[in-house]
């Protein structure tokens, strides 16, 4: 691709980061904990759309492709996309002056790009560099952006605003989506594509509960993301959404 047509992409994608930071410190002014769901009517309707997208194209496709291949191609095609999802990791973790998780990304993205034969293997691991997963999500976090109200997403599902802001922002702060081009870029857009069929029919059992055999799969998927999400952030949990996670792993798996 020409300079200048990378250079423009550079600043549509300037442009677009910093009109969505204005966007969710607008629609984020909500206090952090409990369930801010004033759309779930809205949110009901999509969560229904998505259960329906899963049953008739998501879950036979990952059934498809889970039986299919042996588990080693898929978790080569697993790694391979979780490679390539490194650089947008670093730039995050400069973002939020985890300067150690920057090294340890940047490392493991090096270590498996060349002697993982372009992220296929992942022997990075085994050497201890494990990945410092994180997203732009986390960074709005870290800036202390609030939470904002629970949102779910078309084909994507459970979110807030903070999330879908960072998940957007995400598309456009990965550096290798200024330096690969087409057709080469389909490569990368296909990988992770398959990935998530993977993760789909890996977790199946888990997703597959909370669709389809709770009372009410609506209000158990909010539930779990925001338990997770803000778990996997740090963030702090009441004793009453702790005691509300324990009830719906015990509904899931019986313990």
């Amino acid at each position: 691709m020409p300079e200048a047509a990378h250079s423009r992409r550079f600043r549509v994608s300037t442009l677009f980061v910093i009109g969505a930071l204005m966007l969710v410190t607008a629609c984020a002014q909500q206090p952090a904990g409990g369930i801010q769901d004033p759309h779930e009517e809205q949110n009901r309707r999509v969560h229904a759309a998505n259960r329906d997208i899963d049953r008739v194209l998501l879950r036979p496709t990952a059934n498809a492709y889970g039986g299919g291949l042996p588990q080693p191609v898929r978790q080569g095609v697993g790694n391979f996309a979780s490679n390539l999802g490194l650089p947008s990791k670093v730039v995050n973790n400069l973002l939020q002056l985890d300067i150690e998780g920057a090294f340890q990304n940047t490392f493991r993205f090096a270590f498996n790009s060349t002697i993982g034969l372009a992220g296929v293997l992942d022997p990075a691991t085994e050497a201890g560099l494990t990945k410092v997963d994180t997203d732009f999500g986390e960074t709005l976090y870290v800036w202390g952006v609030p939470e904002g109200n629970y949102v779910e997403l078309p084909v994507l599902g459970p979110s807030t605003e903070r999330h879908m802001v960072g998940r957007v922002v995400d598309l456009f702060t990965n550096p290798l989506s200024y330096a690969i081009d087409a057709p080469e870029s389909y490569v990368v857009v296909g990988a992770n594509t398959l990935s998530r069929v993977g993760d789909r029919y890996d977790y199946s059992a888990t997703v597959d509960s909370v669709l389809y055999e709770s009372e009410d799969s609506y209000a158990q998927a909010r539930s779990l993301y925001l338990q997770n999400r803000r778990f996997k952030l740090g963030a702090e949990v009441t004793e009453a959404e702790a005691d509300e996670i324990d009830a719906l792993f015990e509904d899931l798996y019986g313990e």
